[in-house]
C-alpha cells in the first residue's frame, strides 16, 4: 500500500505516546529505529504481534534498535495494553492518524468480503540518518521478529 521504499527519507512526525509525551522522528536521529504501526490494541492479531515483539526486544536492542509501535488507539487504550501484556516498547498515539497517513497506510482493505479504509499492518526499520531500510508489508503476527531479524 505504502508508495515509500528502502532509501526514501522517513517521513518526519511529532505524536504523543502513551503517557502523553511528544516522540518525534528526530528524538531517534543516530539510533537505528523499528517503526510499527498495527491497528488496535487487545485484537487477537494485534496482541499476538506485539507480544511477539516484546519476547524479542532483547535481541532487537542488542542489533542497536530501538522499537516503537503506532496505532490510532487513544492514550489510555496504549496504557491498558501495555500494562497487560507488559510491553517494554512505547506506543505512539496518532488518534488523529497523521503519521498513519505520513506513512501511506491508510486506505481501502478487503475484509470477509467487504471493502473499508483502515490501516495497513507495515513495518518499516529507519537507519540513524533518517532514511528508510526495509519496509516490511506482508507482516506475520507471529513471526514477526524473525522477520525483522531475517531483514537485519
Amino acid at each position: 500500500m505504502t508508495n515509500l521504499q528502502p532509501g526514501d527519507k522517513a517521513p518526519d512526525f511529532t505524536s504523543v505516546n502513551e503517557n502523553g509525551e511528544k516522540v518525534a522522528l528526530k528524538d531517534y536521529k543516530g539510533k537505528k529505529l523499528i517503526l510499527f504501526f498495527y491497528p488496535r490494541d487487545n485484537t487477537p492479531t494485534c496482541t499476538v504481534e506485539a507480544c511477539n515483539l516484546r519476547d524479542a526486544y532483547q535481541d532487537l536492542k542488542d542489533k542497536g534498535y530501538e522499537l516503537l509501535g503506532v496505532s490510532p488507539d487513544s492514550e489510555k487504550k496504549h496504557q491498558n495494553f501495555i500494562a497487560k501484556h507488559n510491553l517494554p516498547f512505547p506506543l505512539l498515539a496518532d488518534t488523529d492518524r497523521e503519521v498513519i497517513e505520513a506513512y501511506g497506510i491508510w486506505g481501502p482493505k478487503k475484509f470477509m468480503g467487504r471493502t473499508s479504509d483502515g490501516l495497513h499492518r507495515t513495518t518499516f526499520v529507519i537507519d540513524g540518518k533518517g532514511k528508510i531500510e526495509k519496509v516490511i508489508q506482508k507482516v506475520k503476527a507471529k513471526q514477526h521478529a524473525d522477520q525483522i531479524l531475517g531483514e537485519l
